[in-house]
């Protein structure tokens, strides 16, 4: 960690010293000096949280009721095979389309509301979260349906108990990949269609020339995803101590 924050530093300081050397050149992005004293305006004007906020918001809502939909659907069509064998292939169709393809048929749909981009979130997070889940449930060892049956331990308690705690690391593998994709389809509708959030920001901002701003934007965006998925390693952490090393 100490390392990528001193290479990324080095970075900055090489990318500042360009602009030392060279003053009177006309540069298409700003210098970091430049990008941080825009950095302050903008947290001094405080309409960034309100933007953070919103994106926050609408990924949060659109994660969750992916997570739990894939997660249940992905147990249940990976329990039952001979139903997941018919409903599988039809989304394995569906998953190469990128979230952002999406996007006209959510704005007709919903129109400019969250809906729309509670609807992209879904799909950007829903079909990681399957996958891995679903692959999950598939690989656990016939061996462990067998000593189930022997003890006469019912289906409820056979998925409960044994097949969802076997399943959690792809679970939580599933969940870390679909916050992310989550998080970048979220920008990705506000940047096209939304009135609000970090990717209306962004957008804003480039049709006003504001290269500073936006490379503000693109900051926070950054910083927010890696805090995401850090807080989802430390519940995996929680959730299975005996996966911390």
């Amino acid at each position: 960690m100490k390392k990528s924050i001193l290479f990324i530093v080095i970075l900055i300081l090489l990318w500042q010293l360009i602009y030392f050397i060279f003053p009177n050149k006309i540069y298409l992005l700003p210098s970091p000096a430049e990008v941080i004293i825009a950095f302050i305006n903008v947290l001094i004007s405080g309409d960034i949280f309100i933007h953070i906020l919103t994106s926050l918001q609408r990924v949060l809502v659109g994660f969750f009721i992916a997570s739990f939909v894939g997660i249940i659907s992905a147990i249940f069509l990976g329990y039952y095979r001979k139903i997941g064998d018919y409903i599988k292939p039809l989304i394995e169709i569906i998953s190469p389309v990128p979230p952002i393809a999406w996007i006209p048929i959510a704005i007709l749909l919903f129109v400019l509301c969250n809906i729309s981009s509670y609807f992209i979130v879904f799909l950007g997070a829903f079909f990681p979260v399957f996958t891995n889940t679903y692959f999950g449930v598939i690989s656990l060892p016939k061996i462990y349906k067998n000593v189930a049956d022997s003890f006469e331990i019912s289906e409820y308690v056979f998925i409960k108990k044994i097949l969802f705690y076997f399943s959690l690391p792809y679970i939580f593998t599933g969940l870390k990949i679909g916050i992310g994709m989550a998080w970048m389809s979220v920008i990705a509708a506000e940047l096209i269609g939304a009135q609000s959030g970090l990717g209306y920001f962004i957008q804003i901002n480039r049709l006003l020339l504001r290269t500073d701003n936006i490379l503000v934007g693109m900051i926070l965006i950054g910083i927010i995803g890696f805090i995401l998925s850090k807080l989802l390693s430390l519940i995996e952490k929680i959730i299975m101590p005996w996966r911390r090393e």
